[in-house]
């Protein structure tokens, strides 16, 4: 992969998840969203020839799109097995190799892993899921790139605290989500969202 821009091109074109789950949350992560962070990420040496887990992966976009930079091997964790099928279907189209999926519940995920990206649920539909996701990402590795609201910016420091972690970095963004719901009245919704570093002191 020799640019961030031929990374996204890539992964603009893997499969989505039809029918997103309102209980799950599920929200496609943006194409240039997910390189950008990737890029950066590779850029601080927290995927080549590391261990990676995309915990909530959906269709994985986060987990390989870390593959396509050199990670040694994905974890590809979501409670959700259609999803997970989308993910893997991905991933094997490419022909890329060294993954693991796990169709789990994130507070079943026992591994150590290099580092953590993720695009957890925002914890509207069910209060706190992020919670879940975060403090199950800090049992599990030093480095973190997670996707959270910027208003609930505070509670991911608070977390981060609690647990003896920093967070280095925020990048923030405008996901634009789609009506993917009964219930959105509008065909977009403009989210602001920030991609937390953390890294365990």
């Amino acid at each position: 992969m020799k640019s961030k821009k031929e990374l996204e091109v890539f992964l603009s074109k893997l499969e989505q998840v039809t029918s997103p789950k309102i209980n799950l949350e599920q929200y496609a992560t943006p194409a240039d969203v997910a390189a950008e962070i990737l890029w950066y990420a590779l850029m601080q040496n927290d995927i080549e020839n590391k261990i990676v887990a995309d915990l909530g992966c959906g269709n994985g976009i986060l987990g390989i799109g870390a593959s396509l930079l050199g990670a040694k091997k994905v974890i590809f964790l979501d409670s959700d097995n259609s999803s997970l099928f989308v993910a893997k279907r991905n991933f094997e189209t490419l022909k890329l190799r060294n993954a693991v999926y796990l169709n789990k519940n994130v507070n079943e995920f026992k591994d150590k892993v290099d580092t953590i990206i993720e695009n957890p649920p925002f914890g509207v539909q069910n209060k706190h899921a992020d919670r879940a996701f975060l403090i199950k990402a800090m049992a599990s590795s030093k480095t973190i790139y997670s996707f959270h609201k910027i208003e609930t910016k505070e509670f991911v420091f608070a977390l981060a605290r609690d647990y003896g972690f920093k967070v280095e970095n925020i990048f923030e963004f405008e996901f634009v989500l789609k009506k993917a719901h009964g219930f959105h009245k509008k065909g977009e919704y403009m989210v602001d969202v920030g991609c937390f570093l953390l890294r365990k002191l």
